[in-house]
């Protein structure tokens, strides 16, 4: 299925089975195996991107967008490196809140896949 820009009423896009092809991730990044991720941008609503996101397993680090995300599919550990805050445990159904800016590090056990509001 084919995403239409999300500004058209009624749009309906499966968020669980498209395959989103993979790319290696930057060697100065990966801290564990070889994760890559992938990326489905379904359009802008309002001010603010809305896409799907995938990384497999692998542990790599990040600086964060301003974003809200819901858990799909996979688990992961993500641990705050600044500011340092306690580490959480996400998995299918988890509804997080990253401010632009962190620095974190993606632990993923199990290829993760979320929707994003960023």
């Amino acid at each position: 299925m084919s995403a239409l820009p999300l500004e058209v009423a009624g749009v309906v896009t499966d968020a669980l089975s498209p395959a989103l092809p993979h790319g290696p991730l930057p060697a100065d990044v990966v801290r564990e195996g070889a994760p890559g991720t992938g990326i489905r941008v379904l359009g802008a609503f309002r001010d603010v991107e809305l896409g799907i996101w995938e990384m497999s397993e692998g542990a790599a680090v990040d600086t964060e967008a301003d974003e809200v995300f819901i858990v799909l599919s996979g688990a992961a550990r993500v641990d705050f490196i600044a500011p340092a805050l306690p580490s959480i445990e996400v998995r299918t159904g988890s509804v997080v809140r990253l401010t632009e800016g962190m620095r974190t590090l993606w632990t993923v056990h199990e290829t993760l896949r979320k929707v994003y509001v960023a």
